[in-house]
């Protein structure tokens, strides 16, 4: 599939499915020509330069994060109004998640994820998640060829996330159908027909956890789940109401928890198959490289592209004026592609220095709380790789690498390898 390379700022549209296929020579034209630009369809004003967008996710005074909770009510009011009616009649209106707060109240709610996710706690996690890889590998390694991305990528972190979540390992594909529904309403690239499907699918989801919930309140246990139902936040003198939790079982656990896991695994392996020499290194010394690596899989393939910000006063960046309350995309795979900070940006380079300065988690207060469980799940989904296989590539006309259509997040629908066991 040849990249769309638009020749000018007209010709971009972040919407379009093909462009996201490979978006990176559009974001290129923007770093270069437009590092401010007013998007004609949406109205978001898309930042996609690396120091823009650094120095704007540390400023919390001129740009606020409630946009991420209301972008799609931006686009188109009236709609956004009929799925919340639909919340209400079926389910629980999902509160704002900690993603979509601003200072006092997003570190007020901080505190309590924080110590829900303290290093002593991931720590103790480890022997799930290099048991959850090697099971999963061993399940196809006899086979020669698997999709790696429904056989690995995806249950790999829904299992741990899972089990933190008091969900059964059962359940993973229904929770699956749950995440990728929330995932495709957060795209903003449905008809109000499936945007009223996704909201359903929460709703569902909804009524599988609620009496988990109820259950905890009684019966609390050692999960992270029974850590955010019953712990009190101080300020507020309570803990997370129903509505609260729901929020955040969607976008703060399950999404933020597994979907990052589940692209950079899956765009890992694409990418060792395209650089057999990375794969020769990564083979001849794993422990020096498996952290570079995973890195440079983050900054080039970035899971999540962009998320928002609202500018709190009118400000000029670049020459362009954003007036006070525009919704401001920025744009973190075009930041990570950055030349003017990324000496060879676009190759994947396990001698880079700083390999982890890239914008994959966010920075700042907002910085990927979860991010700590994503770098092992990669350091164990890549390790475990390498030790059970001596050599891959990709199954002859079985992939077309296209991405599932989402303005937010880029993930790959399958990915077909086969392989010869090591």
């Amino acid at each position: 599939m040849q990249p769309v390379v638009p020749q000018s700022t007209d010709e971009i549209n972040l919407l379009d499915v093909d462009l996201q296929n490979c978006p990176y020579p559009a974001y290129k034209l923007l770093r270069d020509e437009a590092p401010v630009w007013k998007d004609p369809l949406t109205g978001f004003y898309v930042v996609t330069q690396f120091a823009d967008i650094r120095k704007l996710l540390l400023d919390t005074e001129h740009f606020s994060n409630g946009a991420n909770s209301n972008a799609r009510a931006e686009v188109d009011s009236g709609r956004a109004q009929r799925m919340r009616e639909l919340y209400e009649a079926e389910g629980w209106l999902p509160a704002p998640t900690l993603a979509g707060r601003d200072d006092p109240n997003h570190k007020q709610m901080r505190a309590m994820f924080d110590e829900a996710f303290r290093p002593r706690r991931i720590k103790s996690m480890e022997p799930l998640v290099e048991g959850t890889a090697r099971k999963l590998i061993d399940a196809f390694i006899d086979d020669g060829h698997c999709d790696w991305v429904k056989q690995f990528s995806v249950p790999m972190p829904l299992i741990i996330i899972g089990q933190q979540m008091g969900a059964k390992e059962e359940d993973i594909w229904r929770i699956k159908a749950w995440t990728d529904a929330w995932v495709q309403r957060l795209g903003m690239m449905q008809t109000e027909e499936e945007e009223r499907w996704s909201v359903e699918m929460e709703i569902e989801a909804q009524n599988y956890f609620q009496p988990i919930f109820e259950k905890l309140r009684k019966q609390p246990d050692d999960t992270l789940i029974s850590e955010l139902v019953n712990r009190e936040i101080p300020e507020w003198g309570r803990p997370l109401n129903d509505n609260e939790l729901h929020s955040e079982m969607m976008a703060d656990t399950f999404v933020g928890g597994s979907e990052t896991s589940t692209n950079a695994l899956s765009y890992g392996v694409k990418l060792l198959v395209e650089n057999p020499n990375v794969w020769d290194r990564l083979k001849s010394d794993p422990e020096k490289h498996l952290k570079t690596f995973g890195e440079e899989v983050l900054r080039l393939e970035s899971p999540v592209q962009g998320l928002f910000r609202t500018a709190v006063k009118d400000i000029e960046l670049h020459g362009v004026k954003i007036p006070a309350g525009s919704m401001i995309n920025v744009r973190y795979a075009a930041a990570n592609r950055d030349e003017r900070e990324f000496e060879n940006a676009d190759t994947l380079d396990l001698d880079r220095k700083k390999p982890g300065r890239h914008l994959a988690f966010g920075s700042g207060v907002h910085h990927c709380l979860g991010a700590p469980l994503a770098r092992r799940e990669l350091y164990w989904g890549f390790k475990v790789l390498v030790e059970t296989i001596d050599e891959m590539w990709f199954a002859a006309g079985k992939n077309d690498f296209t991405v599932a259509p989402n303005f937010a997040l880029r993930a790959l629908k399958e990915l077909h390898i086969e392989f010869k066991k090591a």
